[in-house]
């Protein structure tokens, strides 16, 4: 029989569930032996090729180059992040935020920042705060603000997530699968309630792509469970913090935008061009990547 593509939507075992890509259906594929002996395991997200064998089953024949990959969550092929936060219950800190935003950049995937639970912002300066914060990342990514409980900002989000495969980033709690099942009930996601200590209980355990009624995909897994920055030179850090770009025109090509003279990005922090938080984030990491590599601060 001719090959056939697929997309893997779950790994089990020595078996793959695969959507065809051509027709929709989904098929229970098994692994060919060189696989195991090769040490070769398909991610969800991969593309494959199979062979099916006229009973509703068949072979995978090979795995398609990826042209991204994620290893917490383990994911390949993926379109955007969906980052999501909140002010308040939990409150993301943003030097977490910023910390995922590295990750997804490093990773060279498209991101888009959600704030969720605008709903149970009622006093002034907490829908100040969310403005001002808003404000900062909307210079540089797309943004949107929702409401699983209004349906506040849901339409935009569907259209984000439409015909794309997804993953939910975010910090337990800030309820990103209230979001997916508000615009596609029939995920029927567990949702977690926030502690007493202000830390949302994780509600997925494992890698599987789920597939919206209106187009698209996205990863059921427990999100960028490790915020471990790793293999990023000190070097390398500014270029995923994109607002910098337009200010490297530093004294030094080689410039860490720390202390050195003739620095553009540290004098456009000072003067408010570049938010003080990303810039103070930026100085965390880069300490704590030179620290790692116990190089002077």
């Amino acid at each position: 029989m001719a090959r056939r593509r697929g997309r893997v939507v779950r790994f089990h075992s020595n078996q793959v569930t695969v959507v065809d890509l051509e027709d929709g259906n989904r098929i229970t594929l098994k692994l060919r032996g060189r696989f195991k002996m090769q040490g070769i395991r398909p991610l969800v997200g991969d593309i494959i090729e199979y062979t099916p064998d006229g009973f509703g089953s068949g072979l995978v024949e090979n795995i398609l180059h990826r042209r991204n990959q994620l290893t917490k969550p383990s994911v390949a092929n993926v379109d955007q992040v969906m980052v999501v936060a909140t002010i308040k219950e939990p409150e993301t800190p943003l030097g977490i935020l910023d910390r995922i935003l590295v990750l997804a950049e490093k990773a060279g995937i498209e991101i888009v920042v959600v704030f969720n639970k605008v709903d149970i912002l009622e006093t002034e300066e907490e829908k100040k705060k969310l403005q001002e914060i808003k404000s900062i990342y909307a210079r540089i990514y797309p943004t949107i603000c929702t409401s699983a409980k209004k349906g506040t900002g849901l339409k935009e989000f569907k259209e984000f997530l439409k015909n794309k495969v997804s993953v939910m980033a975010g910090l337990s709690g800030v309820g990103k699968s209230s979001l997916l099942n508000a615009v596609n009930p029939g995920l029927k996601l567990r949702t977690g309630e926030v502690s007493r200590t202000g830390r949302g209980r994780h509600t997925t355990t494992y890698s599987e792509l789920l597939e919206f009624d209106f187009g698209g995909f996205v990863a059921d897994t427990p999100g960028f469970s490790s915020l471990e920055i790793k293999d990023i030179s000190k070097e390398e850090l500014k270029s995923y913090f994109p607002e910098f770009a337009e200010y490297q025109k530093c004294l030094f090509s080689d410039c860490l935008h720390l202390s050195e003279p003739g620095c553009a990005v540290r004098y456009a922090a000072e003067q408010g061009l570049i938010a003080p938080s990303r810039y103070r984030s930026y100085r965390d990491i880069l300490k704590e990547i030179m620290e790692g590599g116990k190089e002077r601060w």
